[in-house]
């Protein structure tokens, strides 16, 4: 019996998982130009990978520490809001 053929949604699902695993990065010049005159320029650079990958090659280190004592915070003060619900009776 042979193995069923890869599906598009395979190819897609491996496609993210090597975009989130490894990333990937699209750095791109642009010239718009009318008659042979350069009206426009355009720089891109985009990355594109998994927050783990990301913060690896130093990316994204200030956004993902400022989240990461944000829920620091909300977690201490969950807690400080849970130990005033205790009743000391009990």
């Amino acid at each position: 019996m042979e193995p069923d053929p890869p599906s598009d949604d395979d190819a897609v699902v491996d496609l993210v998982d090597v975009l989130l695993r490894d990333g990937a990065v699209l750095d791109a010049d642009v010239v718009v130009t009318v008659a042979e005159i350069p009206l426009i320029g355009i720089k891109l650079r985009a990355a594109i990978a998994g927050m783990t990958t990301m913060t690896e090659y130093g990316l994204f280190e200030e956004w993902d520490e400022r989240i990461r004592e944000e829920q620091r915070r909300r977690e201490a003060q969950f807690e400080s809001e849970s130990d005033l619900d205790v009743d000391p009776e009990r």
